[in-house]
């Protein structure tokens, strides 16, 4: 329970399971476990009750690379709570291996980099360099599935 003791001591809760607007309909686990790894399916910023935080639209448009940022940050920790629902203990993950982040982004933004920080930043701060450094990468996109401004995916090795 190391991770969620970190998580406390930061002042950071994880939110409930996703709940979906009306209509939208899905075809896929948030978590899937194979074998010795976790894949976690695109996840973006909850509120506390689940459902998708605001604000919406493309950074460099409707949201400054700060709330990018921040959306980030709120994804780790859906992200998390998802890998926490499936594997029962955080602790589990022994190693993040690669993060997938998507920025919903204007085309002339070119910092996504930067947004995607707040993720990684995050990882790295709970599960320390060891097991919370990983491979990334972090495209803007013209759009993302309901608006959000970030999704992120990854692929965590676990133990048994």
């Amino acid at each position: 329970m190391r991770v969620e003791a970190k998580l406390e001591e930061l002042g950071l809760t994880l939110p409930e399971a996703p709940k979906l607007p009306p209509g939208v309909e899905l075809s896929f686990a948030w978590v899937r476990v194979y074998q010795d790894r976790a894949y976690v399916a695109g996840h973006a910023a909850q509120n506390p009750d689940g459902s998708i935080a605001e604000p919406l639209g493309k950074v460099g448009v409707d949201l400054t690379p700060e709330q990018g940022y921040e959306a980030a940050r709120l994804s780790a920790l859906s992200v998390l709570s998802s890998l926490k629902r499936e594997l029962g203990d955080l602790d589990r993950v022994t190693a993040w291996l690669m993060v997938y982040g998507l920025v919903n982004a204007d085309p002339d933004f070119t910092l996504t980099t930067n947004v995607i920080n707040g993720f990684s930043d995050l990882i790295l701060e709970v599960y320390g360099p060891e097991t919370g450094m990983h491979a990334r990468m972090a495209p803007g996109l013209a759009t993302l599935p309901l608006g959000v401004p970030v999704t992120i995916s990854a692929e965590v090795a676990i133990s048994g």
